[in-house]
């Protein structure tokens, strides 16, 4: 059961890249992830407020309000708003790479690093090397420049909630705090695109979109996060972490299937080099 739990964890979230994907192409990226959020958010907290779970109280209101915007309002936004640019299948590559800031941010604070972080850092970044060779010519382009930058930004931004969270982990409810995160950052965003103008009305969005928001939320926000947990809780850590690795491949093969997106020897060759060298970084995160 366990390792079921962990197989569509790898699998789904994997899936989430192109669905966000589908859903920018017909809408602005920040509005579809201030309503994923917001739905999200709502079969959250409606859940703890059956159980009449405690509210958060005093100083765990400023974690909560912090991490919704790095996690949430800036990870998920910026990611969501980057493929729109990009392919889903780089976007998720990408967005595995959070571990490289963490080590980069470690050693700005003077820490010592591993022989396995450098050892990674060095890998992972000839992984990207190989990755964007067949990527050359759109770096001419303004629209694809934007969407790698982004992507790069919400993977910083998550770097440090990861961070942020380890250092003022509270006792509250880590769950139903994500539930909170969800709903203020999704209040952030609809405030950011209603004074921008950037927002549509809701009859406008097209239903290819509203089919994308429902699968985000469904499959991105509920029912695989509650698979993650189970995994979390019932195998090893070096194994329910495999997730990570599993679901880029995943959104580089499906959207190549189902969106035609370029997958070429370099990047597979690149994707595998890079993702083995990430491992060797969580690996040297998880000893310390």
């Amino acid at each position: 059961m366990p390792m079921a739990a962990l197989i569509w964890v790898s699998f789904f979230w994997g899936t989430t890249w192109l669905a966000s994907k589908e859903g920018v192409k017909h809408m602005p990226a920040l509005q579809l992830a201030a309503i994923r959020q917001f739905l999200g958010a709502s079969i959250y907290i409606c859940y703890f407020l059956i159980k009449r779970t405690p509210w958060p109280k005093g100083k765990q209101w400023k974690t909560i309000v912090i991490l919704s915007i790095l996690n949430f309002t800036l990870s998920n936004g910026l990611s969501t708003w980057g493929v729109k640019y990009i392919s889903s299948g780089l976007g998720a590559i990408i967005g595995a790479m959070f571990p490289l800031w963490i080590v980069i941010i470690s050693l700005f604070r003077g820490e010592r690093l591993s022989k396995w972080a450098i050892l990674g850092m060095v890998i992972s970044f000839g992984g990207v090397c190989l990755i964007f060779y067949d990527y050359l010519a759109d770096f001419l382009k303004p629209d694809f420049q934007f969407g790698i930058f982004l992507s790069v930004l919400a993977t910083f931004t998550w770097a440090f909630g990861s961070l942020y969270t380890k250092k003022k982990a509270a006792s509250f409810n880590p769950y139903f705090s994500l539930g909170l995160q969800m709903l203020i950052s999704s209040i952030l965003l609809f405030a950011y695109t209603g004074a921008t103008g950037t927002s549509v009305s809701l009859t406008e969005i097209p239903a290819a979109s509203w089919w994308s928001i429902g699968y985000l939320v469904v499959f991105g926000s509920v029912f695989t996060f509650i698979a993650f947990i189970y995994a979390l809780q019932h195998l090893p850590a070096e194994i329910s972490s495999v997730y990570a690795y599993i679901n880029p491949i995943v959104a580089v093969l499906l959207g190549s299937l189902i969106f035609d997106e370029p997958l070429t020897l370099m990047i597979g060759i690149g994707g595998s080099v890079t993702l083995f060298g990430l491992y060797l970084v969580n690996r040297s995160i998880r000893r310390k």
